[in-house]
């Protein structure tokens, strides 16, 4: 007799995105034979009150406004409509990002080809500011080299928090999975603080099991810090997209 049961995942990566944020990976994965274990360090939540607000107006009045996620465009989208003037230059962080401003109605905006920080300050619009205001809409913590690198080159950084990332300890069912883990897996690596977080909500005898998997990061910058939270092996991606992440997870162990 048949059935439908669906073959083992031949590798796993484990996937630090926020809550409800494992899916393209977990499909990136399955289109390699790979599966994922959700290992989320917060959850997401949209700010809807005065100073979210007062924030986001004076950050969209700049001439020059960064976007740092595709969270910060949907929680920014719930408080005022995103609709650049003529005079003003968006900027997302990277193609996700972009994409939620083209959805929300902002149209094209520059994003850099290296989908991180680093990328993006090197745009050509975002070199010289000399007193020039820069909205930033983000949330409290991450994406923490922007606005001292705006500043040192001259920019009035106008922050607004529209979102914030909610802690949350490990999962039950994430822990068993560790425990349990007998195929090869990889840590997939788009967050400084996300990593941060895990590592030091896991059990010690998990945290030294998962230092031993590989990492697959997003920028050197990532690499360094797994460096120094004792991971030994680290591979780049060419962005911090899920299939970027996925596929170079594929290639080093399927």
């Amino acid at each position: 007799m048949s059935t439908n049961t669906p073959p083992m995942p031949a590798w796993y990566v484990i996937s630090l995105r926020p809550r409800g944020q494992h899916e393209p990976m977990r499909r990136a994965a399955a289109r390699r034979g790979g599966g994922i274990i959700a290992l989320s360090p917060w959850r997401l939540q949209a700010l809807d009150d005065d100073v979210a607000r007062a924030g986001l107006r004076a950050a969209l009045d700049a001439p020059r406004v960064l976007f740092t996620s595709p969270m910060a465009v949907r929680a920014a989208a719930l408080l005022q409509p995103l609709r650049p003037a003529e005079d003003q230059q968006w900027f997302a962080v990277g193609a996700g990002t972009a994409a939620a401003l083209r959805r929300a109605g902002a149209g094209d905006v520059a994003a850099p080809r290296r989908m991180d920080s680093e990328g993006l300050l090197a745009l050509p619009g975002l070199q010289r500011l000399d007193g020039i205001a820069v909205g930033l809409v983000t949330a409290p913590g991450g994406r923490g080299t922007l606005a001292p690198a705006l500043q040192a080159r001259g920019g009035e950084v106008r922050r607004a928090d529209v979102y914030r990332r909610i802690p949350l300890p490990p999962s039950a069912r994430a822990l068993a999975a560790l425990r349990g883990l007998s195929r090869p897996a990889a840590v997939a690596l788009s967050s400084s603080d996300g990593l941060r977080r895990v590592m030091d909500a896991l059990p010690a005898d998990l945290a030294a099991r998962v230092r031993l998997l590989p990492v697959v990061g997003a920028s050197d910058r990532l690499l360094e810090l797994a460096s120094t939270l004792g991971f030994t092996q680290g591979f780049r991606a060419s962005d911090a997209r899920p299939a970027s992440l996925v596929e170079t997870a594929a290639s080093i162990l399927g």
